[in-house]
């Protein structure tokens, strides 16, 4: 019954998301690139089905880069698709993959838009990645009898929340929805929600291949800006900017010569950010306009760019996450764990909690009160290189001794039936793929709609 209502209540809303489109192309100019294919215009697949992921933003296509290569691996005749959300998410998967990967849009959870995109791509099977469970998609697709899966699951207590309070909406689509959590907490959650197929696997970005092209371009940086000490404040939200503004002001007494690298999680802040930096009396640098501040000078870096995350991660001496000094759950500390980087984090990790706990447990991150706090933990970091390094070297020796969940989600993927046992690895007895996954061709379903 939920599901019909749903299914309805987004059926009238769908004059009102056009709406909500068009405005917000006019705001922010980044979402007029293929708008189109958020209504799920996109071209029509040709040669074999592919196999579907989703990332929604530049955290999730992050997660998701061990695992297409992997996919790319195991299965080289199979086309990948992948969908994002945002223009960063997007941004990010060209970036990293280019073509070797076709990239979409992720259409809106509206019934014709969700057709028409499985009608145009018809994958042989849907990944998608942490927290992503939309009915009318996930309907359509098992009307399609397209397998799908929910890998590196996650539930923010905010999250829970929510789906709890449409409980009768969710429970039907994740009783039969394989689940890859990423914690035993997480799992529990999700069987709160009424999901009877959850396996704990970890999480595959732990899996991310050594970054040495970060690496040497974070030396680079360095060499760039004169060896002056380096804090990066990376994935930042508004009103965060303010409190490193403040801070640093502070830090500044004591080391003059400190460099703050602001990195606001969406670039197109970027306006807005550097016009808070310069009201508050310092000087701005904008990566985006190929500026850098001169050795020496008291500016403030802005990274208002795609994809550099890593690489002054890999430059910094302190390294602190946004999102965790306002209420938006924080961002995954991992990405400063592979460059050896031990994070400073704020009080709300809740998107990251187990990770977190698990990091400050290893004596491998500094938890933070506040801004107080945060700047006493900063000068602590700065007048004593060998507590940074140490801390450090712990945030990888953790970050190594959780690797291997990328391999097992694969093994779990082909035993839930989602994907095909790779046919290098497949045992001659079984004889070929499994129907549910084959990638080849099919006949259009009897009866399509032409709205296509």
């Amino acid at each position: 019954m939920m599901a019909r209502l749903y299914w309805l209540f987004t059926m009238l809303l769908t004059p009102l998301v056009w709406l909500y489109t068009l405005w917000k192309l006019w705001r922010r100019p980044a979402y007029r690139d293929r708008w189109r294919e958020r209504f799920g215009w996109i071209p029509r697949r040709s040669g074999r089905r592919p196999i579907w992921v989703h990332a929604v933003s530049v955290g999730e296509s992050m997660a998701a880069l061990p695992l297409l290569r992997a996919l790319r691996e195991r299965y080289p005749e199979q086309p990948l698709v992948v969908t994002s959300t945002t223009p960063t998410g997007a941004a990010t998967i060209r970036r990293h993959l280019g073509r070797e990967v076709t990239n979409f849009y992720l259409p809106y959870d509206l019934p014709g838009a969700v057709g028409r995109f499985l009608r145009r791509q018809d994958p042989c099977a849907g990944i998608f990645l942490e927290t992503e469970i939309w009915p009318n998609l996930y309907r359509v697709a098992r009307r399609r009898q397209i397998p799908m899966a929910l890998l590196n699951a996650r539930l923010s207590a905010s999250s829970q929340r929510g789906y709890g309070r449409f409980r009768g909406l969710f429970a039907p689509l994740l009783r039969d929805l394989p689940i890859a959590a990423q914690t035993d907490r997480d799992a529990a959650a999700f069987a709160r929600l009424g999901a009877e197929r959850v396996a704990v696997l970890g999480q595959i970005k732990t899996d991310l291949p050594d970054p040495r092209a970060a690496r040497a371009a974070g030396q680079a940086w360095r060499l760039q800006l004169g060896g002056r000490p380096l804090w990066v404040f990376a994935s930042t939200h508004a009103g965060e900017e303010a409190l490193a503004l403040g801070v640093l002001k502070e830090l500044w007494a004591d080391f003059p010569d400190l460099l703050l690298v602001l990195i606001p999680r969406h670039p197109e802040r970027g306006d807005a950010v550097c016009a808070e930096i310069r009201a508050a009396g310092c000087p701005c640098r904008r990566r985006s306009r190929a500026e850098t501040p001169q050795v020496g000078e008291r500016a403030i870096f802005l990274i208002d760019t795609l994809g550099e995350v890593l690489d002054f991660y890999a430059a910094a001496d302190v390294v602190t996450i946004g999102g965790s000094f306002v209420a938006v759950g924080g961002h995954n500390p991992i990405e400063a764990a592979i460059l050896g980087r031990a994070p400073i984090f704020g009080p709300h990790m809740d998107n990251f909690a187990a990770v977190a706990e698990a990091l400050v447990a290893a004596r491998a991150a500094f938890p933070v009160a506040g801004a107080q706090d945060l700047r006493t933990q900063i000068a602590a970091l700065l007048r004593e290189p060998q507590l940074r390094a140490e801390a450090g070297e712990r945030a990888a020796s953790w970050l190594r001794s959780q690797r291997g969940a990328l391999a097992a989600t694969l093994e779990w993927l082909a035993q839930e039936q989602v994907l095909p046992v790779p046919a290098a690895i497949r045992p001659a007895a079984t004889g070929g793929p499994m129907p549910a996954a084959d990638g080849r061709d099919r006949p259009p379903e009897a009866g399509a709609d032409s709205q296509n």
